[in-house]
């Protein structure tokens, strides 16, 4: 496990890079059927952030990259094929994370948070719209925001 993440046991960790795969099915499958684009755009960004990202999230999704193609195909085969109970699963799992991120430090927590939205808001662009207007549609921009876990913000006081 990465330094970073000490406050983390291995079972926690796990689910904190399983959300990348999970948060790429229920946007990628948010109109009832998964958008190659989207697919292939989030295995790229998850490479892309391995190698591009600041020091504790470049090394986290190093980590989510080894295991992320298994994760997606394994979720995209077993996961429910009806879109409302497949996105109550997930949303579920992902709502899991909140005690997971509460456990590390602020600053941290806030990084993994925004970088979860920010991936959501890649797959989501990935495909439709025209001339990258109107890419994002309806289903997806309910859960872009990740509303099942807690917003995490750091304040300046907390950063200094």
């Amino acid at each position: 496990m990465l330094e970073q993440f000490h406050a983390l046991n291995e079972e926690e960790f796990v689910k904190l890079k399983d959300a990348i795969p999970l948060i790429t099915v229920l946007i990628a499958g948010a109109d009832g059927h998964y958008e190659k684009d989207q697919l292939v755009w989030a295995d790229k960004v998850t490479k892309i952030r391995g190698y591009k990202m600041k020091d504790a999230m470049k090394s986290f999704y190093q980590e989510v990259g080894k295991t992320f193609s298994i994760k997606l195909n394994l979720y995209m085969d077993t996961f429910p094929q009806d879109v409302h109970e497949r996105n109550n699963l997930i949303g579920g799992r992902l709502a899991q994370l909140n005690p997971i991120l509460a456990k590390l430090e602020s600053h941290l927590a806030a990084e993994v948070y925004k970088s979860f939205v920010s991936f959501a808001k890649h797959v989501a662009k990935a495909s439709g719209g025209l001339f990258g207007f109107f890419a994002i549609n309806k289903e997806e921009a309910k859960l872009i925001g990740l509303p099942m876990i807690t917003p995490i913000h750091v304040s300046t006081e907390e950063e200094e």
